[in-house]
């Protein structure tokens, strides 16, 4: 039997792109040539898509894009061409046929739901959540209120849109008159806690507000919460598995973009320093928060267990980090699954969910 033809797509118009590029690495070194052809394609800061053939290495320094050999190509949106159209130097066009879709993409533009809106025009099996989910699971307002519909706990928050700003002060007394200090101002729809902030004051709050509308045009101010962050990776479509817990202890503050990836004092263990009652628990919030928002694939469910022992749903990334240090993947491999193994399930769950027959 031949090889499935898996696409792999990385970086894209996202201020998390250099964070996607580390992860398609990881991602396209675990996937088996045994079974997968695997297809590069990248996509610049300024989005332009390019078929890439050179070394995989140069993919997470960015080295990539200067690749003589790099040719233009375009998604098409028309299931007829199953694919890319590739254009060559001379102008020609030519379909390349694909099986799967792998959208290693984080934040705006992959994982908000607008590439899962093509891939699912085009007809084409793609892995992790489809455009509604995806785009619900992005927008941590909308997150929110889904979750708390279904009667699973959230901290508190307020939210706020960008005409608001004009009247900045009187929002400011309605979120102090709601919440108390301190608090997280966040913007909606980014993601690997970019742009998010910690205020103790109102002028924190202030500058933290106004930071995190350069991210985005909706932005959310949430209660601080007193307790250990930790994370839960789940994999599946209609009966999801829940890995074992993993526990974070940030370097800074709370666990910003640095913490994650620039800081090596941050740790993350695993499994969590919790009892096996609490890991249950958690364990079944995960998948209770997975099925309520519509997740298929993967997802990362990420909690905060307070002091009181309550847990508490802090978000959800549709698509997280796959660096070879991250938390999804880090989970999965402490539960028995290696890498390679995670990737061909997650191939084969989209495949699956597509009703696609490859045997």
């Amino acid at each position: 039997m031949s090889r499935i033809r898996v696409a792999v797509i990385f970086g894209g118009k996202s201020n998390e792109h250099d964070v996607s590029l580390i992860s398609a690495t990881h991602v396209i070194k675990s996937i088996s040539r045994e079974k997968y052809k695997v297809i590069r394609i990248g996509i610049t800061k300024k989005g332009h898509w390019l078929k890439y053939i050179g070394d995989v290495d140069d993919i997470a320094n960015g080295q990539w894009e200067k690749h003589p050999d790099n040719v233009p190509c375009v998604l098409s949106p028309d299931p007829l061409h199953k694919g890319f159209l590739v254009i060559d130097e001379d102008g020609s066009v030519s379909n390349l046929k694909i099986d799967c879709v792998f959208p290693v993409l984080h934040g705006k533009n992959g994982e908000d739901g607008t590439i899962q809106g093509l891939l699912q025009l085009a007809q084409i099996p793609f892995v992790g959540c489809d455009m509604i989910s995806s785009a619900n699971c992005m927008d941590k307002d909308t997150t929110h209120t889904i979750l708390e519909a279904h009667g699973i706990k959230t901290a508190k928050w307020v939210t706020l849109i960008e005409s608001e700003l004009d009247m900045l002060n009187d929002k400011c007394k309605q979120i102090e008159s709601e919440l108390t200090y301190p608090m997280f101002v966040k913007p909606a729809n980014c993601g690997s806690s970019v742009g998010i902030s910690k205020a103790h004051n109102l002028d924190e709050l202030k500058r933290g507000i106004k930071m995190a509308f350069t991210h985005d045009t909706k932005v959310l101010v949430e209660q601080g919460l007193v307790g250990v962050e930790c994370e839960c990776a789940v994999m599946g479509n209609e009966n999801p598995y829940a890995s074992t817990i993993g526990e974070i202890e940030a370097a800074n503050e709370f666990y910003d973009y640095d913490a994650k990836y620039e800081n090596a004092a941050s740790k993350v263990i695993i499994p969590a320093r919790f009892d096996d009652d609490t890991m249950t628990k958690i364990r079944e919030e995960a998948i209770k928060a997975y099925k309520a928002m519509g997740c298929g694939g993967l997802a990362r469910v990420d909690f905060f267990l307070c002091d009181n022992n309550e847990i508490v749903v802090n978000e959800i990334n549709t698509l997280p980090g796959h660096t070879s240090i991250s938390m999804y993947p880090k989970l999965m491999e402490y539960d028995g699954m290696p890498f390679e193994e995670q990737e061909d399930k997650l191939i084969k769950l989209a495949i699956d969910r597509a009703g696609v027959d490859y045997e």
